[in-house]
């Protein structure tokens, strides 16, 4: 869709193109006869909003821009990626700087030339540029990384405790795995207001993006705490050993995601794990986020239609998926749900081997030595299996087997229950479910209405089951008046709270289209 201007030269002529009709990311060229080589000439161009998903939304501010190389070329139908060499160079604004995993080989004033690589590393390697760009080292074997590029200065300079928790990070990952499979590595983390903002893994870096002070608020800095160490983990969870229907030997080969309880869900819950342990979220910070996923996934009904096995093979839709109907449609919950199953997994561990193991021990065996340049080790189901069986004889087919296809209702608890905790509603938010609604800008009665609200009242979902559900609202409402008051987040809270001592329904004044209607909420 952003690539325009295309253009094929060959023999001293322009030469004529088509598109194929059965994929329309393949380009047919007429080339003629003598010709000996073929010249592209393309633009991309980079959105100007938050449109498209991951690096297909914006990229670049007046500022800052991400470089991600699978958007600025192409390459020959039927080879390899690993078979192809790109010799890849770049311009920047003048006093910009830059940060990347991919090699340099020579800079000439604001001319950047890399290394010949094969189309599987370039693709693998974006590049950080900005006028306001930070390089702090945090590991020097081997090197380690962050090189933060932000939309203003003073976003670059948190307290030094920030980044001896980043320090932090790659020992305790290191620990986790006890290998690397990585030259170096860099953390490409950009601070804006106005990129996409999501994760995105590489071999030896990640494009993160966040806010513009997520390093300096303390606030953002707690809601993105885990998207580093989630994006860490993949290097050896997903980039290292990888599914085998996700190990393509190119980028027109259809993928199979049928492992991604694997790929993102273990990689979930080792983050969650490292951004603990690195403190980076205090022990009771990371227990808060983890009942929020527990208690959220408690209230999915769509998990007694859809399985969680499901979930995975559906991702390429359900990631692009709207947010009105999610609790009955489901999303992407390989993340949440399989973070809670693969604590259990590792609460079994512990149970079986009387505290002698833990899941340190499946990642030093299915991760771990010998330390590697970037490389690719497929694996399947049964793989996973056998591992976790060389940790501890138990029936992990059967378990996993039964936590991927069985249905509602109700959020796997094992892990949580069998560690000796309990999720439990007692009506007062935690500091990190405060946090999330106060920086998100949401109001949260998913738990007493069943009701998921904007600050304005507009309804992003409501619960099937649940009172608001039953009453007839549903997304794309909006709640204008709560018991006759105009409606705001705490004029809810507070008829919740009353509501608690008082038998008399809750009265919701709601807008629909252009008509509005009094629900009686009992």
């Amino acid at each position: 869709v952003d690539l325009a201007g295309l253009k094929f030269t060959g023999a001293g002529k322009t030469l004529k193109w088509r598109r194929d009709l059965n994929d329309g990311f393949t380009i047919h060229v007429e080339v003629p006869a003598g010709a000996t080589e073929v010249a592209a000439e393309l633009d991309f161009l980079s959105p100007a909003t938050f449109e498209g998903g991951f690096s297909a939304g914006s990229s670049a501010t007046d500022k800052l821009a991400i470089i991600s190389w699978n958007q600025v070329l192409l390459y020959p139908k039927g080879w390899k990626s690993d078979d192809i060499n790109y010799s890849a160079s770049l311009k920047l604004p003048e006093g910009w700087k830059f940060g990347t995993a991919l090699p340099v080989t020579g800079q000439s004033g604001n001319e950047i030339k890399f290394a010949t690589v094969s189309l599987t590393t370039l693709v693998d390697s974006p590049v950080i540029t900005g006028e306001f760009l930070k390089v702090v080292p945090l590991a020097q074997d081997p090197l380690t990384e962050m090189d933060i590029a932000a939309d203003s200065a003073a976003a670059l300079e948190p307290a030094q405790q920030v980044w001896d928790e980043y320090k932090s990070l790659v020992d305790q990952a290191q620990k986790l795995f006890g290998a690397h499979h990585y030259r170096d590595y860099h953390f490409l983390y950009t601070l804006s207001d106005h990129v996409a903002h999501f994760g995105l893994e590489h071999h030896e870096s990640d494009d993160s993006r966040v806010g513009e002070r997520a390093l300096v608020d303390d606030t953002a800095r707690k809601m993105s705490a885990s998207l580093l160490p989630h994006e860490y983990v993949h290097s050896w969870n997903g980039k290292f050993r990888r599914p085998a229907g996700l190990a393509t030997p190119d980028y027109q080969t259809v993928m199979q995601d049928d492992l991604l309880w694997v790929y993102e869900g273990l990689t979930n819950y080792l983050g969650e794990v490292l951004t603990a342990r690195s403190g980076l979220l205090t022990v009771e910070q990371e227990r808060q986020d983890l009942a929020r996923t527990a208690a959220a996934l408690d209230h999915v009904p769509g998990r007694e239609w859809r399985s969680l096995q499901d979930t995975a093979d559906a991702a390429p839709q359900l990631y692009f998926a709207p947010e009105a109907w999610y609790s009955w449609r489901r999303g992407t919950d390989f993340y949440s749900e399989d973070t809670l199953n693969w604590l259990w997994v590792d609460v079994i561990i512990r149970q079986q081997s009387k505290g002698a193991k833990s899941i340190d021990d499946f990642c030093h065996l299915f991760h771990g030595a010998p330390s590697t340049a970037p490389m690719v080790k497929p694996y399947t189901f049964d793989d996973v299996v056998s591992t976790l069986n060389q940790v501890v004889p138990y029936n992990w087919r059967g378990f996993w087997t039964e936590r991927l296809t069985n249905h509602g209702p109700g959020a796997p608890l094992g892990g949580i229950e069998g560690s000796g905790w309990k999720v439990v509603y007692d009506g007062t938010p935690s500091e990190m479910s405060s946090s999330a609604t106060g920086m998100y800008h949401f109001v949260d009665a998913a738990y007493s209405l069943g009701l998921q609200l904007n600050d304005d009242g507009g309804v992003s979902d409501t619960i099937e089951g649940m009172p608001a559900a039953k009453a007839g609202i549903g997304p794309g409402m909006k709640i204008v008046a709560v018991n006759g008051r105009r409606f705001a987040g705490e004029v809810l809270r507070e008829a919740l709270k009353a509501a608690k001592n008082k038998p008399a329904p809750i009265e919701l004044l709601v807008e629909n289209t252009e008509y509005y209607k009094t629900y009686k909420i009992d």
